[in-house]
């Protein structure tokens, strides 16, 4: 704590959306009660901080580092390490930083074939030359330099020693306050756990559609069906990542007749989020033969996307195979 008895905060925003630093301010009223039990020292987002400012500190000198955002840079990687020395507790707060979210989809491609999409075959790209990235350049006033463009997105956990896990793309307002309110008084749960969402529940325990768990013939994007309100979404063929992610949502997306896409992350108890959707799809397919089977789970359109669109970093798979 500060001399001032206000909790000493630090914000950072790694390879995400910026969504979780928007979710701050969607605190509304309530972020005039943050600014009472808190002074932040570090958000560079919303304030004017540089790195030396952290470098300077006593190591410790924080109580707790929000950290948003996968680690897809090695500056991502350098300040999550700057972050751990200076912060007496470093939270991976959301989906990026817990299980790499979004982001993590480039876990499908490497750098290579990364680069030359984007700056050379991508149609809008006029780039006849072929220049790409570099980590250092040398012009007449000195060297220019970047960070290193990472082959594989890490989730925070990957690559620094983490005390708690906000699930949440981005967190809800609500529970961020939980979780605030749990950090000032001190009633924190043993390190490592997920904090702010459900300790034991699914999102389908909070959704308040009725399932009766039918068989499905075809699988359905979103708007290629209008849902029945008051059914189960899966029921309907809707591939819907309820049976698979830990609640606290308040099942949001599920009131609004969208999929859960799961971006709390896996249920209590389950080792990898995608491969228990998998498993929940496959227990509804109604086929006779393996072939039919076959038929109904290959017109699932981008499986990676669909069963590990927020947590492939943190699966077992982790990423595709790098050649050689």
């Amino acid at each position: 704590m500060a001399d001032n008895g206000k909790l000493k905060l630090g914000l950072y925003w790694a390879a995400s959306c910026g969504g979780c630093e928007i979710a701050i301010v969607e605190l509304r009223e309530k972020i005039l009660d943050l600014d009472a039990a808190a002074d932040i020292l570090f958000w560079p987002c919303a304030m004017d901080f540089k790195y030396k400012d952290v470098e300077a500190m006593p190591d410790e000198h924080m109580d707790v580092c929000l950290f948003n955002g996968a680690i897809r840079t090695s500056e991502n990687e350098e300040i999550a390490h700057l972050l751990r020395e200076k912060s007496k507790v470093l939270v991976a707060f959301g989906s990026c930083a817990h299980e790499g979210c979004i982001p993590g989809l480039a876990n499908l491609f490497d750098r290579k074939s990364i680069f030359e999409h984007a700056y050379l075959e991508v149609p809008t790209v006029d780039n006849p030359e072929g220049i790409l990235p570099q980590t250092s350049f040398q012009v007449p006033e000195g060297e220019i330099t970047i960070p290193k463009f990472y082959n594989t997105v890490k989730t925070l956990g990957q690559v620094e020693d983490v005390d708690y896990y906000v699930p949440g793309c981005p967190p809800q307002a609500p529970q961020i306050w939980a979780v605030i309110e749990a950090i000032l008084s001190g009633n924190l749960p043993p390190k490592g756990s997920v904090v702010g969402a459900s300790p034991n529940k699914t999102v389908c325990d909070e959704c308040k559609h009725d399932r009766v768990e039918k068989r499905i013939k075809k699988f359905y994007r979103p708007h290629e069906i209008i849902p029945d309100h008051d059914a189960c979404l899966f029921d309907q063929g809707i591939i819907c990542s309820g049976p698979a992610t830990r609640a606290g949502c308040g099942a949001l997306c599920t009131q609004v007749d969208m999929p859960c896409r799961g971006c709390y992350g896996p249920a209590p108890g389950v080792v990898d989020q995608g491969a228990a959707l998998l498993s929940a799809v496959a227990s509804v397919v109604d086929a006779d033969t393996e072939e039919e089977a076959a038929r109904i789970v290959g017109e699932v359109v981008d499986p990676v996307g669909t069963f590990y669109r927020f947590g492939l970093p943190a699966s077992l798979l982790h990423r595709r195979k790098l050649g050689g």
